[in-house]
C-alpha cells in the first residue's frame, strides 16, 4: 500500500479510543513471545529468528557501499582509499570482500548493514492490531500489513491500543542498536490525557517520575493543545523503553493516558503515512538512522545533514561530473557557455 500524499494530524487519523498499555520500545516481537497486552521479553534478538543469509560468498566492499546509498562504486573506491571504511575494527583495503554473516563494516564510525536483500519497512500502526509475528487469539498483527516475503519483524512494541509508527526489519543489527537501552533511541509521543497538566506536573515528567521499578531516566514534556472541558494533548520525548512507560508516567501525575500515538523513532517521522499504511525508508533515512545509533561523542563530529563520509561521496560525484562534462564541452565548439548551470 503506498503512502497518502495528503497531510494527516497522527491523532486524528485513527480512531477509537486507547486504554491498556504502551509496550516495551526495547525488546524485537517474535512469533510467541506476547501472552498478553503489555507482557515484554527481555532486550535481545533472537538469531534464529532472522531468515539465512543467501548464499554466494564474500561480497566486493565496494558494492556493499554502492547499494548503501554511499555512491557509485568509482566513489566508493575512493572513501576506501582515503581510509574512511573499517571492516571488523580495521582499515580495509581496495578489493577487500565482506561476509554478511559475520563482518562488521563501517563508514566513518557508522555501522552499515551489508545483508543482501535486507528491507526496512515503515508502518503506521493502527488499534486493534498486535505487534507479534502470529497471535494465538486470532488478531491482527503488524506483520500481516506489510508483505511477507522476506519475512520481518518489528523493532520494539506498540501495544494493540498503541498508535503511530513502527519499524519493520530483516536486519537483526540494526534492529538490536535501535532496541538496546544503551544506545538512547528517542521515541516521540503524542498522548491525551485526563484533565490539564500543571507546571509542577511537566516538571515532573521531565525530572524523574517515580515508578514501581524505579524514577524514570529525565523526558522531554510540553503541553501540545488542551480544552476547557475535554483531553489535554502532552508531547513526550523518552529514550527509554520500560513497560508501559508512558502510560504510567502520566498516571503517576495524575492523568491517566486516554489515547497514545507514537509519532517518532529517532530521525524518522512521518505525518502523511496513514493507519494501517507502510512505506518502505529512503537511503538517507536508512542512513540517519545508522548514525542515531552511534556512540554520542563520534556523532557530535559529523557535519549537519550527513556523515563525513557521505558528504565526501558528494563531492567526489559532484568532482567527477564536472570533469565529465568539461570534457564534452572540449569537444564541441559550440558549447560556450558554463560548463554547470547558467548565468
Amino acid at each position: 500500500m503506498a503512502p497518502s500524499t495528503t497531510e494527516t494530524d497522527p491523532v486524528t487519523a485513527a480512531e477509537g479510543p486507547t486504554e491498556k498499555g504502551e509496550a516495551d520500545d526495547q525488546a524485537l516481537a517474535a512469533p510467541d513471545d506476547v501472552d498478553q497486552v503489555g507482557e515484554v521479553d527481555e532486550v535481545g534478538v533472537d538469531p534464529g529468528a532472522w531468515p539465512e543469509t543467501p548464499e554466494g560468498g564474500p561480497i566486493r566492499l565496494q558494492k556493499v557501499l554502492a547499494q548503501a546509498g554511499y555512491g557509485s562504486r568509482r566513489v566508493c573506491d575512493d572513501l576506501i582509499a582515503d581510509g574512511l571504511v573499517k571492516v571488523n575494527g580495521e582499515v580495509a583495503e581496495l578489493g577487500r570482500r565482506v561476509d554478511p554473516d559475520t563482518d562488521q563494516v563501517e563508514v566513518d564510525g557508522t555501522v552499515i548493514g551489508v545483508r543482501p536483500g535486507s528491507i526496512y519497512y515503515l508502518l503506521n500502526k493502527p488499534t486493534g492490531v498486535v505487534t507479534t509475528a502470529d497471535d494465538p487469539q486470532g488478531r491482527p498483527t503488524v506483520v500481516s500489513l506489510v508483505p511477507d516475503d522476506p519475512r520481518v519483524f518489528s523493532v520494539g512494541r506498540l501495544d494493540m491500543d498503541t498508535e503511530g509508527l513502527l519499524l519493520l526489519t530483516n536486519d537483526g543489527d540494526l534492529a538490536h542498536r535501535l532496541t538496546h537501552p544503551s544506545f538512547g533511541i528517542e521515541k516521540e509521543y503524542l498522548a491525551e490525557v485526563e484533565g490539564v497538566p500543571s507546571r509542577g506536573a511537566l516538571r515532573l515528567l521531565r525530572d524523574g517520575v517515580e515508578l514501581d521499578d524505579g524514577v524514570t531516566a529525565p523526558a522531554k514534556a510540553a503541553m501540545a493543545g488542551s480544552k476547557p472541558d475535554g483531553p489535554s494533548q502532552l508531547r513526550l520525548i523518552i529514550h527509554e523503553g520500560r513497560n508501559r512507560q508512558v502510560r504510567r508516567m502520566c498516571e503517576a501525575v495524575g492523568h491517566p493516558v486516554r489515547r497514545l500515538v507514537r509519532t517518532r523513532i529517532g530521525p524518522i517521522n512521518d505525518t502523511r503515512l496513514k493507519p494501517g499504511e507502510w512505506r518502505e525508508l529512503a537511503q538517507d533515512e536508512l542512513r540517519s538512522l545508522e548514525r542515531a545509533v552511534k556512540p554520542a561523542e563520534e556523532a557530535q563530529d559529523e557535519p549537519v545533514g550527513g556523515s563525513k563520509a557521505r558528504a565526501k561521496a558528494k563531492d567526489l560525484e559532484k568532482g567527477k561530473e564536472k570533469g565529465r562534462r568539461k570534457e564534452a564541452h572540449a569537444g564541441d565548439p559550440k558549447a560556450d557557455g558554463p560548463a554547470e548551470g547558467g548565468r
